[in-house]
């Protein structure tokens, strides 16, 4: 079925598996290829053919509009207010989640007695899935049963309301999506603070340079590669992972404007196709929003990677 051959040249000897036939590796790879075109090619390619189209999921009909159903969305105050605020919680969220993810993973690394308890209790919520992790937290700041209110009202006397006050819906649900995604960050500059060279290191310390200097001007470009990464990777998750806690803490709400102050492009997108049946607004949401992770892919790598420093 397949033989391995040896290959030898200048650096020494390469094993490579060869397979006897071309049909061999696609016969291989069909069952993948299966998946991946009915769970995502299909309907993607659905969702576009739809984005064309003003359809009525009940009664089941279809109406040709062109680019009717994008020209009405760009247009449309409500979305423009829930794409600012899409743009507000992703820089926030990104940006916080990525540099206190690093402050944590550099003090976690750092040789004390427990690190490696301190480790697993950094990385344990990313095992909480998006809706186990938003029930906790709306359990916590409930404003009538919340821990964190009782605790308040206890000391402070106060107790606000989380879930009903614009700006702190809005906080609670940016922190929320933060220390979600605080592990998977986590894991990532763990993994590379500990593969840092360290003669490289100890060069800086005996040259003078104190241990904010060693970490910025040292340390931290040779983490460029892993924080270009995450910058990606946390920009896509701002943009999609975020459904689970705003559903679960405040259902978009509470309304500020045209929209709710938690309404971002995700959820938009949900209400519109699965609330108000306006599949085809639907889908040109999620269309537009596809053209969206494709335009922010091509500027990281068009323009983030010039800037990236990448070690021998």
């Amino acid at each position: 079925m397949l033989s391995v051959r040896q290959k030898r040249d200048a650096g020494g000897r390469e094993d490579r598996a060869v397979f006897r036939g071309a049909a061999l590796p696609w016969l291989f790879l069909l069952p993948s290829l299966l998946i991946l075109a009915v769970f995502i090619y299909l309907p993607t390619l659905r969702t576009l053919r739809l984005a064309g189209y003003r359809a009525n999921l009940i009664l089941g009909t279809e109406q040709w509009v062109g680019l009717g159903n994008i020209t009405d969305l760009l247009g449309s105050p409500t979305y423009r207010q829930v794409a600012l605020q899409t743009l507000v919680f992703t820089l926030l969220s990104v940006t916080g989640g990525l540099l206190l993810s690093l402050g944590l993973a550099w003090l976690a690394s750092r040789p004390v007695r427990g690190s490696r308890a301190y480790r697993l209790l950094l990385i344990y919520p990313y095992a909480l899935s998006p809706a186990i992790a938003g029930t906790l937290w709306l359990f916590l700041f409930n404003p009538e049963i919340g821990v964190v209110n009782q605790i308040l009202g206890e000391l402070a006397g106060v107790r606000p309301r989380w879930l009903d006050t614009p700006l702190l819906a809005f906080a609670l649900v940016t922190v929320a999506a933060i220390w979600k995604g605080l592990a998977y960050n986590i894991v990532f500059y763990l993994a590379s603070i500990r593969n840092l060279p360290t003669d490289v290191m100890e060069a800086a310390q005996i040259d003078g340079a104190t241990p904010a200097q060693v970490f910025w001007r040292v340390a931290f470009p040779l983490l460029s590669p892993v924080t270009f990464f995450l910058v990606f990777t946390n920009i896509v998750a701002a943009l999609f992972d975020s459904f689970a806690l705003t559903d679960l803490l405040t259902r978009g709400g509470p309304y500020v404007g045209h929209a709710g102050i938690t309404t971002f492009l995700v959820y938009q997108l949900y209400q519109d196709g699965f609330v108000n049946f306006r599949t085809g607004a639907a889908a040109a949401q999620g269309a537009l929003m596809l053209a969206l992770v494709a335009f922010v892919t091509f500027m990281q790598f068009r323009l983030g990677e010039r800037r990236v420093h990448y070690g021998a």
